[in-house]
């Protein structure tokens, strides 16, 4: 046996010995169920320490306990000094009231304290007299405690001076909350806002710069304010509600000659209801408690760290720690329990490293999570100064900077979340997001949404193709449609010469510019149907808010489309935004997260999920309630979120300002795309069909192995093409064993496919 390990046992076994007698002391005091050796026990205590005789089982207790846990070899270390020396102090203040000549006589009948107080209070009545020896005691008693605690004096009275005042505080924002009257949101000005949070550690972000994600989360964004200090140099941010907000001014923008010369305007943001209300700011004093309990927490568990930087933002507060050389980073997450029990929070989540930084973040919830609301993000500078026409803004991150993303560079978005998590909120924000900066000319919109209830209020908008779809079957044709147009985009590109949408659009303006109507040499633009009459191309964005419904209906057709999307529709100016609240492998299969691979999770149900939808942990601990985690294309790390909100009456009232300008011109093959089951075989026809029935005409038979061998294709697609070819009356019904009958002659073959 190691002399390490002989060290570790002989500790637990004291450890043990000194509960088992704290337990016995403990009950022989208020019992008399431990016997003769209770009675005795009893006796002893009481003469030892009179009044104060509990006080030696529970010190025994601790003292067990200590040594259990630190498993080391037993050595008298400045706390149990600290913890004696107060026990000792106890039983002599007790004793104090006994005249000293009876002081002894006293102590051994077990009155006052005992044995041990009459002797401290001997010598100090003795010495210092009543006066002097309350004086003494009340000196040593602070050094006891400064011994036991390990804390500085300045910072114990911190400590007192904190939860007086948090009980004064609290009984005042009572009568303060009561008579709390919000502020008008006409004639207010940031200055004042700013001069209501005088209390608070601001840092004013005045020349902020737009915060475009992917690049914002790779590298995080440092404040160019000077944070305040607080007690060991912790700096605290704390986020002003100055947002530069910028008036949104009416574009007006030239519809089609289909429209007879209405003129389109953005809507305005005054469509938005938002009455700026006091925020739950996190006080310096509940930083303050926190960051001590996380330091003592770490510390009891052998990890001496410091609190750098604590930045607060709308729904957690983020502590910022730098571990010592030796400490392993592991080790440090596997305590999120326990500092979620420490800190008495619903859940710690712990991100190690910080990206960019050398610090270790632990993400506490604030008491209550401010609301972000829409109106704040769309007037915010950032999505100003966005220029994509698919801008889209998310919410805020820890900090309080909004986040604004484009999808375009994304550039499809698979989204995740339970019920109640807000991810339908989040697909709502998405929506208003687009509607609020571009055009019917610019950006078209497919809804799909089979719950029925989260999009179908925008019926009716003129970014529309086509009205909501609501039924799953129907939109696994729509998917179908979408990747015929991405072809067909495709061929005019390699047509015209065009890289991409962007450079096709460039084209269009700079040849219509230059030449007129006469754009193009004639049949070069027939080749693709357009969705507007100026000859540009508008963007298309495809919004799925239930996708495991789909996945029942028709899960291969599903996902084929979305993977044929994702894998090439960014060029073509397709874009996909994919929710689920059931983030399984059966739904979000490995095909579609490996073409998808910008993700956004909501609070899901457990730590499989959220590797599922993220492919790391983490979601499972969000607090809901629009709390997510944005973990775009080309970022190492998912970054923390507030998502926005977005009210039922500002929907409302957006819908209602695009009907009034325009009525939606809904494409008409949309239109006629039947349901999944109905879909005709014509349209679907397999590029092989021909090669397909010229064989079977050849061999004289049909089989779906034959077609397996000859083109090396799955069972899949062989089988699709023999269920054309009955449909169409080429091959005959199924009859068990025997090949299918030919009923297609060779002439009618040439005849019917001479066009393919």
């Amino acid at each position: 046996m190691s002399k390490m390990l002989e060290n570790e046992l002989k500790s637990e076994l004291y450890g043990i010995a000194a509960i088992t007698f704290a337990l016995l002391g403990l009950v022989s005091l208020f019992t008399h169920a431990v016997g003769a050796v209770g009675q005795f026990l009893n006796q002893c205590l009481s003469a030892a320490a009179g009044q104060g005789r509990i006080l030696i089982p529970a010190l025994f207790l601790l003292l067990g306990i200590k040594i259990i846990r630190e498993r080391n070899k037993i050595k008298l270390d400045t706390q149990i000094i600290g913890i004696l020396l107060l026990l000792f102090l106890i039983l002599s203040l007790i004793h104090l009231s006994i005249p000293v000549e009876s002081s002894f006589k006293a102590g051994q009948k077990g009155a006052g304290g005992g044995i041990l107080g009459a002797a401290g209070s001997y010598l100090l009545l003795k010495y210092f007299d009543q006066t002097g020896s309350y004086i003494i005691l009340s000196s040593l008693m602070i050094i006891s405690i400064v011994l036991l605690t390990q804390l500085p004096v300045s910072r114990l009275c911190g400590i007192l001076v904190n939860y007086s005042s948090t009980a004064i505080k609290k009984a005042y924002d009572k009568i303060t909350d009561f008579i709390f009257i919000e502020a008008e949101e006409d004639g207010e000005n940031t200055a004042e806002i700013n001069n209501t949070q005088a209390n608070t550690l601001i840092v004013n972000n005045d020349e902020d710069t737009p915060v475009f994600l992917p690049s914002a989360l790779i590298q995080d964004k440092k404040s160019d304010g000077e944070a305040q200090e607080i007690n060991d140099e912790a700096q605290i941010h704390t986020v002003s509600e100055k947002t530069g907000r910028t008036k949104a001014k009416q574009q007006p923008f030239k519809l089609s000659a289909a429209s007879d010369g209405i003129t389109f305007c953005l809507p305005p943001t005054s469509l938005l209801n938002w009455k700026k209300t006091r925020d739950h700011t996190v006080t310096d004093k509940e930083i303050n408690e926190k960051k001590r309990t996380l330091e003592e927490t770490l510390a009891s568990f052998g990890i001496n760290v410091r609190v750098t930087q604590v930045t607060v933002g709308p729904a957690i507060t983020r502590y910022e720690i730098q571990p010592p050389a030796g400490i392993k980073v592991s080790r440090i997450v596997g305590l999120s329990d326990d500092l979620s029990l420490a800190l008495a929070a619903s859940h710690v989540r712990i991100e190690a490293p910080i990206p960019g930084k050398a610090a270790i973040g632990i993400e506490v919830p604030n008491k209550e999570i401010s609301t972000v609301h829409m109106k704040e993000l769309v007037e915010s500078k950032e999505f100003g100064a966005a220029s994509s026409k698919i801008t889209v803004a998310l919410g805020k991150d820890i900090s309080g900077a909004p986040v604004v993303t484009d999808l375009s560079q994304m550039p499809h978005l698979l989204i995740a979340g339970a019920t109640g998590s807000g991810k339908s909120v989040c697909i709502n924000t998405i929506v208003a997001s687009i509607l609020f900066k571009a055009t019917p000319e610019e950006v078209k919109i497919i809804l799909i949404d089979p719950k029925m209830v989260e999009l179908t209020n925008y019926n009716g908008i003129p970014h529309l193709i086509t009205p909501v779809v609501t039924n799953p079957k129907k939109a696994s044709g729509i998917l179908h449609w979408a990747v015929k147009e991405m072809e067909q985009r495709y061929d005019l590109f390699a047509a015209v010469g065009a890289r991409d949408i962007i450079r096709y659009n460039k084209m269009q303006a700079e040849l219509q510019k230059e030449f007129g109507e006469d754009r193009f040499p004639a049949g070069s633009v027939d080749a693709t149907q357009t969705l507007n009459s100026n000859g540009t191309l508008p963007l298309i964005l495809i919004i799925i808010d239930e996708l495991s419904d789909l996945m029942m209906i028709a899960p291969a057709e599903v996902e084929d489309s979305i993977c044929r999307l994702a894998q090439m529709a960014r060029a073509a100016g397709i874009h996909l935004v994919l929710a689920t609240q059931r983030p399984s492998v059966d739904v979000i299969t490995g095909l579609i997260k490996a073409n998808i691979p910008s993700r956004a999770s909501f609070a899901v149900s457990s730590q499989m999920d959220s590797r599922t939808i993220l492919d790391t942990g983490g979601a499972e601990k969000l607090l809901g309630r629009g709390d997510m985690l944005f973990f775009p294309v080309g970022s190492s790390k998912p970054a923390r979120i507030q998502g926005a909100f977005l009210a039922d009456k500002d929907t409302e009232n957006l819908v209602s300002f695009l009907k009034e300008q325009a009525q939606p011109n809904y494409n008409p093959d949309m239109a006629n795309v039947p349901d999944e089951e109905n879909v005709s075989f014509s349209e679907q026809d397999d590029s092989l069909l021909p090669q397909a029935v010229q064989l079977f005409i050849e061999q004289g038979n049909a089989s779906v192995s034959m077609l397996q061998r000859r083109f090396h294709i799955g069972y899949a697609r062989a089988a699709r093409l023999v269920d054309i070819m009955e449909q169409r009356g080429i091959v005959g019904s199924f009859e068990g064993s025997k090949p299918r009958s030919i009923l297609m002659t060779l002439e009618q073959f040439q005849q019917s496919f001479k066009q393919i």
